[in-house]
């Protein structure tokens, strides 16, 4: 099995920042892409950012030079620097990893159990 643990979500005031952590576990034989979505309430889920196993990153325009995503391959762990947050960031976080299994065949992606976080004005 494959689990993905998220952390560092919280409540924080307008410009301030956070970082989120995500790290994959189990029987894992290879990842692809690690990537960050958000959705928000009454909204549909958004991709934020995305990195690919040779660290090439593509972000939202909303959020674009205020996140910073990465990863840790040894680790087998994404983050997400998130700086000068504004309340229109308030979200739950989900991280998202394409990887296969030691006894798959073909990636699949796997979702992790979301970070709330939630910015004050």
């Amino acid at each position: 099995q494959v689990q993905l643990v998220e952390s560092g979500g919280g409540l924080v005031q307008a410009g301030g920042s956070l970082r989120l952590s995500c790290a994959a576990s189990g029987s894992i034989f290879s990842i692809n892409a690690m990537a960050w979505y958000r959705q928000a309430p009454g909204k549909q889920r958004e991709l934020v950012a995305v990195i690919t196993r040779g660290g090439s990153t593509n972000y939202a325009d909303s959020v674009k030079g205020r996140f910073t995503i990465s990863r840790d391959n040894a680790k087998n762990t994404v983050y997400l620097q998130v700086n000068s947050l504004n309340v229109e960031d308030t979200a739950v976080y989900y991280c998202a990893v394409d990887l296969k299994g030691s006894s798959g065949s073909y990636y699949r992606r796997y979702w992790g159990q979301g970070t709330q976080v939630t910015v004050s004005s």
